[in-house]
Order: C-alpha cells, then sequence, then structure tokens
C-alpha cells in the first residue's frame, strides 16, 4: 500500500465521533420536540428554547463554584476530544459543501446572514431534499423564509419555488410550519408576494411557475 492509499485513521475518528455526536444530538432533540408538543407550549420561542435546552447537561456537585469545575457549561460548544486541532483552527477553514443535516447546520451557523441567501441557491433543491431526508432541524424553516424573504432576487425565482417546495417534502414539515414564529409566518406571507409579483411579470407560456406557486401557496398556508 503505498502513501496515497494508506488510511488516515485519526480523520476516519474524528468523523465517527463527529458522526456519534451528530445523531446523539438528533436523539436528544427530537425527544424534546414530542415533549414540547406534549407540554402545549404557548408560542414558538418556548419550543425553540426547549430543544435548545435539551443540549445542555446540569451541573454535578463537583462543578459547583468553590470547586475544580471540569465539566464545560455547554458541552455542544466544545470540540471534540478525538480532534487535536484548535477551534479557531477549524472555524478558519473554508466552508465544503454539506453532506447531511449535521454539516449544514454547521455551515450555517458559520456564515454571516446576508451570505445565506447564496448559501441555500449554490445547494439548490435537490441536494437539501438528501440533505433533509429525515427532517429539517428545529428553527430552520423559520429562518430559511426570513433570508429567501430579505434577499430574493428576481433570477432566482424558479430556484426558490424548487426549495420552497422540496421543503415541503420533509418529514414533520407542517409541524416545522406550525410552530413558526410571528415574524417568520408574515416574512413568508411577504415572500410569497414578492414570488406573486415576479411570476406573473415573466408571463411564462406553459404557467408551470404560476401552478406550482398556487400549491405552494396553500401547503404553506399563506392563503388563509
Amino acid at each position: 500500500m503505498n502513501d496515497s492509499e494508506t488510511l488516515d485513521f485519526r480523520e476516519l475518528e474524528r468523523e465517527l465521533a463527529n458522526a456519534v455526536a451528530a445523531d446523539e444530538k438528533y436523539q436528544r432533540e427530537n425527544a424534546a420536540k414530542f415533549r414540547a408538543i406534549h407540554q402545549k407550549v404557548a408560542s414558538y420561542e418556548e419550543f425553540r428554547d426547549i430543544v435548545a435546552a435539551s443540549n445542555l447537561k446540569p451541573l454535578e456537585r463537583k462543578d459547583k463554584i468553590g470547586g475544580d469545575r471540569k465539566q464545560p457549561w455547554n458541552p455542544t460548544a466544545t470540540t471534540s476530544s478525538s480532534s487535536k486541532e484548535p477551534a479557531c483552527a477549524v472555524l478558519q477553514e473554508s466552508l465544503s459543501e454539506p453532506r447531511n443535516a449535521f454539516e449544514f447546520t454547521r455551515n450555517w451557523r458559520r456564515i454571516e446572514l446576508k451570505k445565506r441567501y447564496d448559501f441555500l441557491i449554490e445547494i439548490g433543491a435537490e441536494k437539501l431534499s438528501h440533505i433533509f431526508h429525515a427532517e429539517v432541524g428545529s428553527g430552520l424553516l423559520g429562518e430559511f423564509l426570513l433570508v429567501l424573504d430579505e434577499h430574493l432576487q428576481d433570477r432566482h425565482v424558479g430556484e426558490v419555488a424548487e426549495i420552497l417546495q422540496c421543503l415541503t417534502k420533509t418529514p414533520r414539515f407542517h409541524l416545522n410550519l406550525a410552530f413558526l414564529s410571528k415574524t417568520e409566518m408574515e416574512c413568508c406571507q411577504k415572500l410569497f408576494v414578492k414570488l406573486q409579483i415576479l411570476v406573473n411579470e415573466e408571463n411564462e407560456a406553459d404557467g408551470r411557475l404560476k401552478k406550482a406557486l398556487k400549491q405552494l401557496t396553500t401547503l404553506y398556508k399563506v392563503d388563509e
């Protein structure tokens, strides 16, 4: 076996640790979602707080003030023990194309708000469908709608419609939609108004976009 074929066990170990951590995080958040629904929370913000809190661990006796605190306040904010690279080096790495929901969410959080629109358009509906084949993470649907509404460009009408369509096919879409905040729902409505105006201006021959937009309007409940 030559050097080019040598397995990088450190990299494999790092990827395995990240995959295990992502799966554990998903299981915690999923359980928290069902608890929040069972508790009949009053708002989406409360729902999101419950899900976010699922990633925090309670303090142990040894973590109390005055003792030697070895347990981090928020373990999900620390780097994997299998990684020897400093956090600053990881953050400085160029973003690679996400292969799963964990990698997408990680990249999404690192990107400047004004660049998130381009990030969504570049990935596109087909890849998003693959990335979110399990479900769209907590709060992401609302963030997508906010970004698309704020930065919509007329040349991307088709791409945005396809992204909105692919999101409706993800598991628990209707649940995520039900927990949109008032602001997010208002942005959703404004987004569809903008799309409708742009589609009408295009005067497409087959009316494909108009039909798709009408269907999406119903799915996103902006016509109610």
